[in-house]
């Protein structure tokens, strides 16, 4: 199962977001910005998924503003909406069947969550300069940053002797940190294409309403996370920079 490793990927993306802006090229001769919309997947890891499960990703849209601040250093702003799913049973064992924590818990989990924030992303590769046609703009990114969030969940157990115990629901506002990789692919002068990965962390655990159970059926100890990946399409705004002698005066540029 391909997920990237977070322990890695959260530290290199804002290590590496964090940098470029000490490490920033010249202003180009032209800001960039984007208007986008994406549409995906969230998923959730957490008591219920110990894990991340391809299966229960559910649907989700962001919509989202880019605009470049260097030549490797674009910064993002977007908001995103989706639904969570999981369920002890879709949880699997070393021998391929549910184990027996899950199987006597029976807890399933739904809800859905809606995401503020704000990232830094830095381009491996030149993408700004989309007016030669004759080169490809395609370029892997890494992104991090900070964003709100709103999570309701449901969760409820199939067991009725812990039904008392499990069986709650609840809304969530809390801080997360997004990051992850994606790729840039500029299909033409003013339309992207965009493919992204991303995990949120955040500090609780508390989404899925458990942990203050008894230690026998839950971990206390691991807080809850969230994902989003997806596909977008963006639309490409071109700003010229005019040097201060033509902005000074503009009868230069008769």
């Amino acid at each position: 199962m391909f997920v990237f490793r977070i322990s890695y990927a959260l530290p290199a993306g804002l290590l590496l977001a964090g940098s470029a802006f000490f490490v920033a090229t010249p202003a180009l001769a032209q800001h960039t910005s984007e208007l986008g919309i994406g549409v995906g997947a969230t998923n959730y890891k957490g008591e219920v998924s110990p894990q991340f499960q391809w299966q229960n990703s559910r649907p989700a849209l962001t919509v989202f503003y880019r605009r470049d601040i260097s030549a490797p250093v674009t910064l993002r702003a977007s908001l995103t909406a989706g639904f969570l799913r999981a369920a002890d049973a879709n949880v699997e064992g070393v021998n391929g069947s549910v184990p027996p924590l899950q199987s006597y818990r029976q807890l399933s989990l739904k809800g859905g969550l809606l995401e503020a924030a704000g990232v830094v992303e830095y381009n491996f590769l030149d993408y700004h300069d989309r007016k030669d046609h004759r080169r490809l703009h395609l370029s892997p990114y890494l992104f991090a940053g900070l964003g709100l969030y709103y999570v309701n969940t449901t969760v409820s157990s199939a067991n009725a002797a812990l039904q008392l115990a499990f069986d709650r629901k609840g809304a969530k506002v809390g801080l997360a940190i997004p990051a992850g990789a994606g790729l840039k692919l500029a299909l033409s002068e003013h339309f992207n294409l965009g493919l992204e990965m991303g995990v949120r962390k955040t500090f609780t655990d508390q989404l899925d309403h458990t942990g203050d159970q008894t230690p026998l059926l839950v971990n206390s100890h691991d807080q809850d996370w969230y994902y989003y990946s997806g596909v977008s399409l963006s639309y490409t705004f071109y700003k010229i920079l005019c040097p201060p002698p033509y902005k000074n005066n503009k009868r230069l540029l008769k």
